[in-house]
């Protein structure tokens, strides 16, 4: 069980219903995880956490968090995209950063057409109360690769990927992908958008989203244990890290240096 928490599917034993639940190790940036996430589950594009337990795993203290179970599925781009601007500005509003908007952390309410997409893990969530609350790197491995290129400017819309797709989202990813902060759009300016609020005809045209996922299944897969072990380290809350002066260091080779420069000078013979 990692700091960045395993999601089991679980069942009440009364009733039959289907949860999911994910265990967090105990610790306070697991607190502050569900305590940011509990606050937030009013939002219906978010999903609510329906109750937390302390309890012992191997030996060890853990938070059990029961949330609402939610499967995935393909609807229309401009309603997935609407329903994750209308959380994300729930939890700007607030002064709440997500800081992890990824596939896997979007859920459906059911395989129903009129389905709820939920946002979820606030695993990397912060609470914005300085100018500097969110200077510290957040990303997820798999995806470094697409975020230096989108850090650089250097991203297109390839065939046949991107095709059908109108040149009004095309237009709506560029304005989301400015390299200048200052130029890029903000939440408000994103769920104002035209292809957004479905001002402009949205075709119904079929996207190759679901093929792709499919393919890179294999990849995903070989490369989860890997990112695991990067989440545990980038979930630490870097505002407990206390640098050690150099007075303070303890590491062999400083030592070594130190005791060398405090050796009197040799006297020349005579």
């Amino acid at each position: 069980m990692g700091i960045n928490g395993k999601v089991l599917e679980i069942f009440h034993k009364e009733s039959g219903e289907k949860y999911a639940l994910k265990m967090l190790q105990d610790c306070p940036e697991a607190r502050r995880e569900v305590e940011l996430h509990w606050r937030v589950s009013t939002c219906r594009h978010i999903v609510p956490i329906i109750d937390v337990y302390e309890n012992l795993y191997h030996g060890r203290k853990c938070l059990l968090i029961v949330m609402e179970w939610l499967q995935v599925t393909i609807l229309e781009a401009s309603d997935i995209m609407k329903s994750i601007g209308e959380a994300i500005h729930f939890l700007h509003f607030i002064n709440i950063a997500h800081r992890d908007i990824k596939p896997e952390n979007l859920l459906y309410t059911s395989k129903r057409p009129d389905a709820f997409l939920k946002l979820t893990d606030f695993g990397f969530a912060k609470e914005i109360t300085t100018l500097n609350s969110l200077a510290t790197p957040c990303f997820t491995p798999y995806y470094v690769g697409m975020k230096r290129r989108i850090r650089t400017g250097k991203y297109d819309f390839p065939k046949p990927e991107w095709s059908d797709v109108s040149d009004e989202a095309k237009q709506l990813i560029c304005h989301l992908l400015k390299t200048e902060p200052t130029q890029r759009m903000n939440i408000t300016e994103f769920i104002n958008h035209p292809w957004i609020n479905q001002s402009v005809e949205v075709p119904l045209t079929p996207l190759h989203t679901s093929r792709v996922l499919h393919e890179e299944q294999d990849v995903w897969e070989k490369v989860k244990e890997e990112m695991t072990n990067a989440l545990q380290t980038m979930r630490v809350d870097y505002d407990q890290i206390k640098i050690k002066t150099i007075e303070d260091s303890t590491n062999p080779l400083l030592l070594k240096r130190r005791k060398k420069s405090k050796k009197p000078p040799t006297q020349p013979p005579g």
